[in-house]
Parts: structure tokens; sequence; C-alpha cells
């Protein structure tokens, strides 16, 4: 029978601790488990990088040539490199990141653990969950981290090349404008934010389907049910995070 709606939240809520407990532990990550983890941060991540960093490149250099335009037309060319940071590497890299390794991997863990929870094989312990699903969530959120630097870093590149070129006599008037707005307090609540996105992204999914029903039929919304707690959850972080910025 499906548990209540409070029971499943619990349950999710609980298993979400433990995960994060478990990942904490220096025990954990034994040769295994760092092995699969690797494998996890592989598919996820560096399959998919070379698309990625030109797609990044794509949207940096849009939003930079737009960004730039649109501050000369009202006179505040002075503002449009910190405007830049600020719009895209603070909040919209991350964010895309978390949603694109949230439906490309996230989903796909959610979906795994509804047949686990359907075949009975969680109900023999936490085995199943600290063997195979542990590591490959610790994987996902290390993919998180990953993409989010490596997208942060196409984005300034690009960005210094939109605005002076190939020239490197603006480095020193670029790296005082991004000093500027990455102030050491944006950049531990930049930090904190992305770290947030990695945990929702490996634990929203498989806590879902944890308190999911036993049913067959409940599987093909598995990954829904997943991608939708997500989305809420990242919502959430990423309100609560523009709130305190720029409060």
């Amino acid at each position: 029978m499906q548990a209540t709606l409070p029971g499943r939240a619990a349950r999710s809520i609980l298993f979400g601790a433990e995960a994060l407990a478990a990942a904490l532990s220096p025990s954990t990550y034994t040769a295994p488990v760092r092995a699969l983890a690797a494998r996890q941060l592989c598919a996820t991540a560096w399959e998919v990088l070379p698309g990625f960093v030109v797609f990044c490149a794509a949207l940096a250099a849009l939003v930079i040539r737009v960004i730039d335009s649109t501050a000369r037309d009202f006179g505040l060319s002075g503002y449009s490199l910190d405007l830049y940071a600020r719009l895209l590497v603070l909040e919209l890299i991350p964010l895309f990141v978390a949603l694109f390794v949230s439906v490309r991997s996230g989903a796909a863990l959610g979906t795994e653990v509804a047949l686990l929870r359907v075949g009975g094989v969680l109900d023999q312990g936490n085995d199943p969950l600290r063997a195979e699903l542990l590591p490959r969530g610790i994987g996902v959120a290390a993919a998180v981290l990953a993409l989010t630097a490596v997208g942060c870093l196409v984005a300034l590149v690009v960005a210094y090349v939109g605005l002076y070129g190939f020239s490197p006599w603006g480095h020193g008037a670029y790296a005082r404008a991004i000093g500027q707005a990455f102030a050491p307090a944006v950049l531990a609540g930049f930090a904190l934010k992305v770290a947030f996105f990695a945990v929702a992204v490996a634990t929203v999914p498989v806590a879902a389907s944890v308190g999911g029903s036993r049913e067959m039929r409940s599987v093909p919304d598995a990954a829904p049910r997943g991608l939708v707690g997500v989305f809420v959850v990242l919502a959430l972080v990423e309100g609560a995070s523009i709130a305190l910025q720029y409060a």
C-alpha cells in the first residue's frame, strides 16, 4: 500500500539527511565507492564537456554583447562587466548546470530507486543504497560542481575577449572589475548556493523515489516526480540567494 504523503515526505527527508551524512564521512570513500563515483562523474560531465563548453561560450558571447550595448546606450558602460558577472556567472550558469545535470543523471537515479523499491531490494536494508546509489549520487554532485566551475571560467574568458579582444593591456582593469564584483561575501554566498544545488540534484530525485509506491505503475512517474522536486528546491535556493544578496 502506498504511504501517505506526510510519511513519504518524512522518509525522503530522512534519506536525504542519511545520504548527506554518509557523503561527508571519510570512511565512505572506499576504493569501489571512489571508482563508481568517478565513472558517474565521467558519464555526467566529461562526456558532454566539449558541447557544454561551446554552449557556455556562445551564451556568454551573446549576453556580454547585449549587456555591453545596452549599458553604452544608457551611458553605463563602466558597469557592464559587473552586470555581466552578476547575471551570467553568479546566477544563470549555476542554475543552468543544476537543471542540466538533474535532467541528464538525477532523473535516472530516481527511476532506478523506484525499480529497486518495486522489486523489494530496498527492504533488505541500506546496502543497495550505500553500495550503488550513494557513490553515483556523489558523482552527480561532483559533476554539478565541476561543470559550474568550467562554465564560469569559460564565461569570464569570453567576457575578457568580448570587451578587450586578445590584447593583454586590459588585464589590470578587468582584474579590478572582477575583484569588485566578486567580493569575499559574494563568493561565499555563491559557493554555498552551488553546494546546495549539488546536494539537491544528487539527493532529491532519489529521496522522492525512496518514499514512493511499491506498485510497478509508479515507476514511470519517478523521473517527473524527482525533477519537479529538484526544480522546487532550486527555485527556493535561488530565491533565497537573490533575496539575501540584493536585500
